[in-house]
């Protein structure tokens, strides 16, 4: 990985960018356009929420955002590592923890900055402020009176206080270790542990590592002041005392560090040395986690011991260890069964969601992230990335799981359906997703998938996540050698169904019907036996010789050397003369069918009619009621011209033979502005339109590649409609999460032909 390279000046200038210092600010989640909103949102409208919340105050997480606003709460005396720097300068980290919360998780925040160095001072202001807050965040306070300000707080509070400094790099470094001893064959309750630092994290690292099957006996604290043991007296508090070992001798940490399994740096820069590492057992694991200069540099640890697995917490190397894989899910799922505290079971629950999901297959989106092919469960990856969207989707439902066992929740919720609404946060487009994968699941993985390009490493990844996830029963098209070495490459647990043209036994039988369908266009049996064997005729003729139920294709070819032959083989369906591809389109909450950007060059009248009836038939498939707009440039006859005439005809078609809502022709604003038609053209029944009928190709597939590249729209596709049997085509460079949607797609397809 590159070393990300910083100054000073671009700190400063990003901190006061365009004018704006800071980096929060509050912004209304309600409307506040008219004199009626200013009423609701202040006097007189306001008094009827207080005075429920003053009846039943947990109310306050109905109509107020409590339920969703955390206190990020600091005194300044422990600011990363830079010490005591006192509460107004840690107000940058305070507002940059805020930004975290909202951008991985949804959470809001309020920094709060206390101006004291007494505890009970800061005791008082969190527990005065608490009915404000949905959760307290303690933040950058040094240890050992943070121990007491959390152990405070949670004992007087009905909210979770959770001290992230504490229990954030404990959680993540526990699942960090679970995945390291895997790799390398060892056990918890077999190694010995030692831990330089004994501040608040690593008091905390080791109590969860000893929840996880570490031996108490086998861990090894070292301070400023050396190993601490029974019976020393200098620099000894409460805490150190839990995790005191009985005096061997040891009194260094070079002396503490022979013969151990695992070192655990929570101190200072360069306190560990190569001659140290090299005394370390065999397959040593090494998290040097002081910031931003670790305890070992990652170079020198490698160096001096190549079997070592290392992580720090810096992200220019591999293994990052970073709080921000904990604190937002863990609040996120804290606040969303309204949970009265974090407890230990929650934060154990956190840490082995993460090291479950590192060993799951890493997405396309978080490779491009950081800029590489392939991401491995292995000695370079033992944690998740921060960047990776699956976090929220299996440390937040552990969270609320656990508070909902251990009862510390207020509220009761279906995790299933839990993890679907945290995937509605992430997006409108991940609605949709878990829309046509739950209507794809219902299946039960029955349905037989054929994939035309079986050789591909991310087919061969989608078609391992098709079956993990109950969509279908894949099969793919290549040679059984080269995809068992590609499975084993990928770490994949996946046995697919393959067919090899080269062996295929029932290739003769498939030839003799292909050639009787073509033969009176000109093919010979020769030409059909060779035709058959390409990948795209052959997962054609699988689906027609219902030795399959559906077919994908095109991640390597162009979309007419995939539809060319199934059109051949399928033809359209019944009732149809034309197919058409649309894409769905997701702008920030809205979704958007646009129809025809694939297939029909430039359709005629007819064809747009029976264009928009596919798309509109699609829509109501995905429960969402078409209003359907035929687009020009032109607005209900007001620039006369063949080309507007075509699609004013169009309408006419579609009315006289359809049951949707369908207008036009209309220009582009006017279909989905519907400021514009109530006050210009009041006459039509469309008003905001859902489905949009370009007049051509050209135009509809322009608009969609605008939209996606510039408007940041998600588009979702493109989905073949009006086909004889459900053969789906993908679209060159798709990542596999596209790919696992159209073959979602085409299983739903598939179920919806008797």
């Amino acid at each position: 990985m590159a070393k990300i390279s910083l100054t000073r000046e671009d700190a400063l200038e990003y901190h006061h960018l365009k004018g704006k210092p800071g980096k929060i600010e509050v912004v209304s989640t309600k409307p506040m356009d008219t004199q009626r909103d200013l009423g609701l949102a202040y006097t007189p409208g306001v008094a009827y929420p207080v005075l429920e919340i003053e009846k039943d105050p947990d109310l306050a997480y109905e109509y107020t955002s409590k339920g969703n606003l955390v206190a990020v709460l600091t005194n300044g005396t422990a600011i990363l590592g830079l010490g005591d720097r006192g509460p107004l300068a840690s107000k940058p980290v305070m507002e940059g923890k805020g930004v975290l919360f909202k951008k991985f998780a949804d959470v809001d925040v309020f920094d709060i900055e206390v101006n004291s160095h007494d505890p009970e001072d800061i005791i008082r202001v969190a527990a005065a402020i608490a009915p404000t807050f949905g959760g307290i965040n303690l933040e950058d306070i040094k240890a050992p009176e943070c121990f007491y300000i959390e152990e405070t707080l949670k004992g007087m509070l009905d909210i979770p206080v959770f001290h992230d400094d504490q229990h954030g790099t404990a959680i993540i470094s526990s699942a960090g270790l679970a995945s390291a001893l895997e790799i390398i064959g060892k056990k918890h309750d077999e190694i010995r542990v030692v831990i330089s630092g004994a501040g608040a994290a690593a008091i905390s690292c080791a109590e969860l590592a000893i929840r996880w099957g570490v031996k108490r006996e086998n861990i090894m604290l070292c301070d400023t002041r050396g190993v601490v043991y029974k019976g020393r007296a200098e620099g000894m508090n409460k805490y150190k005392e839990r995790l005191a070992v009985d005096d061997k001798g040891y009194r260094t940490l070079a002396e503490a560090v022979r013969g151990a399994d695992v070192f655990y740096g929570l101190s200072a820069p360069n306190v560990l040395t190569a001659e140290m590492v090299k005394t370390m057992a065999e397959h040593p694991i090494i998290f040097a986690m002081a910031n931003p200069d670790p305890e070992i540099r990652y170079e020198l640890a490698k160096e001096a011991r190549p079997d070592s697995i290392v992580a720090t917490g810096r992200s220019d190397y591999p293994n990052q260890i970073n709080n921000v894989l904990g604190f937002p899910f863990i609040f996120r799922g804290a606040l969303d069964v309204r949970a009265r505290a974090i407890n230990e079971e929650m934060k154990f629950a956190a840490s082995q969601a993460l090291y479950r999901l590192t060993k799951e297959d890493v997405p396309d989106s978080v490779l491009r992230a950081y800029g590489v092919e392939s991401i491995q469960f292995g000695t370079d990856y033992i944690i998740p990335k921060p960047f990776d969207p699956r976090v929220l989707l299996w440390e937040s439902p552990a969270i609320a799981q656990a508070a909902m066992e251990t009862g510390v929740a207020r509220k009761k919720i279906d995790i299933d359906e839990y993890r679907e609404q945290l995937a509605f946060r992430q997006g409108q487009g991940q609605r949709v997703r878990y829309f046509i994968m739950n209507k794809a699941k219902a299946s039960k993985g029955k349905k037989r998938l054929v994939f035309g390009e079986g050789e591909e490493t991310k087919i061969i990844r989608a078609a391992a996540q098709v079956f993990e996830e109950g969509i279908a029963h894949p099969i793919l098209i290549g040679r059984p050698e080269i995809i068992a070495e590609k499975i084993k490459l990928l770490n994949l647990n996946f046995k697919p169904q393959i067919v090899d043209p080269s062996r295929f036994d029932q290739m003769d039988k498939y030839a003799q019907s292909y050639h009787e369908m073509r033969q009176r266009k000109g093919m010979t049996m020769k030409e059909a036996a060779k035709a058959t064997r390409e990948p795209n005729v052959l997962g054609s003729m699988m689906v027609k010789m219902k030795d399959a139920d559906a077919f994908v294709s095109g991640l390597t070819y162009e979309y007419p050397d995939v539809i060319r032959p199934a059109l051949q083989i399928h033809h359209t369906a019944k009732g149809n003369t034309r197919a058409a591809g649309v894409y769905i389109m997701i702008v920030g909450d809205k979704t958007y069918f646009f129809t025809d950007a694939t297939v029909n060059i430039d359709p005629s009248a007819e064809d747009l009619s029976e264009i928009a009836c596919l798309a509109a038939n699609f829509a109501r498939k995905l429960e969402v009621e078409p209003r359907v707009a035929f687009l020009s440039f032109s607005n209900f006859g007001s620039t006369p011209h063949p080309l507007s005439d075509k699609v004013r005809k169009a309408v006419e078609l579609t009315k006289a033979r359809c049951d949707f809502v369908v207008d036009g022709e209309m220009q582009a604003d006017t279909a989905v502005v519907a400021d514009i038609i109530e006050e210009r053209y009041a006459f039509s029944a469309v008003k905001d339109a859902n489905v949009l009928v370009f007049p051509s190709l050209e135009s509809a597939n322009i608009a969609y590649k605008l939209l996606a590249r510039l408007g940041k729209a998600k588009a979702i596709g493109p989905i073949l409609l009006g086909m004889g049997a459900p053969v789906h085509v993908l679209q060159t460079g798709d990542e596999v999460n596209d790919i696992v949607q159209i073959a979602a797609v085409a299983v739903m397809d598939a179920m919806s032909r008797k």
